[in-house]
């Protein structure tokens, strides 16, 4: 790091710590020229997740829709603020760790689901009566007999 004072890039670390939101270190440092004392902030440099519409339009990866979109979903349900938090930080998670630059909405709704289903049945439906965009009662009806499928078969897995 270069000295705001002197211009010397030679300093050596006073003191570390972590933001309390761990995504930052503040660095204390002295200049080995002057003396002068500076602080430095060191974060990860993050790449832009880029979310690809069904339309093909392009859009940045906004986690604050999935928390719309999980809040909403759970609305009036027995699902507490920590359930919400913990699913939107697996499914952030996630979507980072693939390290890709792109992700299509369609895996992005999947993982949104999966997370819905382990946390609340109702919750999960609601999310995919949206998503899904069912466009009648029968295509409606049918989701939920494959929901149930699933949860029967899982139930015999389980025995």
């Amino acid at each position: 790091m270069k000295c705001n004072k002197c211009g010397c890039v030679e300093s050596k670390v006073i003191d570390s710590r972590l933001n309390e939101e761990g995504t930052s270190i503040r660095r204390r440092r002295e200049c080995l020229s002057c003396g002068k004392r500076f602080t430095t902030y060191e974060v990860i440099e993050s790449v832009p997740v880029l979310v690809v519409k069904r339309d093909g339009t392009r859009q940045t990866f906004d986690v604050e829709k999935i928390r719309r979109g999980i809040i909403k979903a759970c609305e009036k349900r027995p699902v507490t603020a920590e359930q919400v938090n913990g699913a939107i930080d697996r499914i952030e998670k996630q979507i980072y760790n693939t390290l890709l630059q792109e992700i299509s909405s369609k895996e992005v709704g999947e993982l949104v689901m999966r997370e819905l289903k382990s946390i609340d049945e109702v919750a999960y439906v609601r999310f995919a009566s949206v998503y899904r965009d069912f466009r009648d009662v029968t295509t409606f009806v049918e989701f939920i007999g494959d929901l149930e499928r699933i949860i029967k078969k899982e139930d015999k897995v389980g025995e």
